[in-house]
């Protein structure tokens, strides 16, 4: 993989407005976005690119390539880093590349993941092995090559994306829910690892998004609604509050997770998805 050219990048800290609330400036860190090409990576990307440089990785080079311009011709610094999450030598190729040259990394999420249906009589064991590389190793991948970075700094935030099916059975999602399962717990023991570097990990669990993953589950223009009003035929409860999440929703708290305001905040699993799975 070709890397990109460094360039002095600015980060962020924390100042007070007009109104005397607490905004993010310009410092040194760097944020690291995987997943970033589309739908939620991308919204965790435009957000945190307001508060400081971000490096997204994706395979999707031309997905990534387009959002890179788009944050740029707002004046905000963005790199694109054409990476697979299961190629482990890429990633700390890739991770010592930004740390060093572009700027320390004070921010990493866990975004990336795919979806592959099926019950767990008929799924291949292809569909089993690719699900896991994905949503799990590609996060402890991602996450020991950038905490070791964070260690000897001893600063530096790191969330993981998971789903709130990771703490409620569905049927035909075996793999993902247990990926996603095991994704979360690796976070929390990470975080318990690290907290005595300073360094905090959390999880933000989404129910269904608006997102091409998610539309990518319906079988005709009544899917939203269906989600929504839930389904007993699949002992699937509905949403409380009447709406699919946005990606922008799911990024909000990504961000807030990685701000100082959270601070004292580490080894959460913090579920964002309109009170499907009842507060459970």
């Amino acid at each position: 993989m070709a890397l990109p050219h460094p360039e002095n990048e600015n980060g962020s800290h924390f100042h007070s407005n007009d109104q005397g609330e607490r905004v993010m400036a310009s410092t040194t860190g760097h944020a690291v976005v995987t997943g970033a090409a589309q739908g939620i990576g991308a919204a965790v990307a435009r957000k945190l690119a307001r508060t400081m440089p971000v490096a997204m990785f994706d395979q999707n080079a031309a997905g990534l390539e387009l959002l890179v311009a788009e944050l740029r011709q707002q004046g905000l610094k963005a790199t694109a880093f054409p990476v697979d999450v299961r190629d482990k030598d890429g990633i700390e190729d890739a991770v010592a590349h930004i740390d060093s040259k572009l700027g320390p990394i004070q921010v990493l999420a866990n975004v990336a993941g795919i979806l592959r249906m099926g019950s767990v009589l008929t799924q291949s064991d292809a569909d089993w092995m690719s699900t896991f590389a994905v949503n799990t190793h590609g996060v402890f991948h991602m996450s020991r090559a950038v905490a070791k970075h964070m260690v000897p700094r001893r600063s530096g935030v790191i969330v993981t994306v998971g789903s709130n099916a990771s703490g409620v059975p569905r049927m035909q999602m075996a793999a993902y829910a247990a990926s996603k399962a095991a994704s979360t717990m690796f976070t929390k023991c990470l975080g318990l690892e690290l907290a005595q570097h300073g360094i905090r990990c959390n999880v933000v669990s989404p129910g269904s998004t608006d997102t091409a993953m998610q539309r990518g589950m319906w079988t005709d223009d009544s899917g939203r609604e269906a989600v929504i009003m839930g389904s007993l035929d699949t002992y699937r409860t509905g949403i409380p509050l009447r709406r699919i999440a946005t990606p922008e929703d799911v990024a909000d708290a990504v961000v807030f997770l990685t701000s100082d305001q959270a601070r004292h905040i580490t080894m959460h699993d913090l579920c964002i998805d309109g009170g499907a799975t009842l507060g459970v």
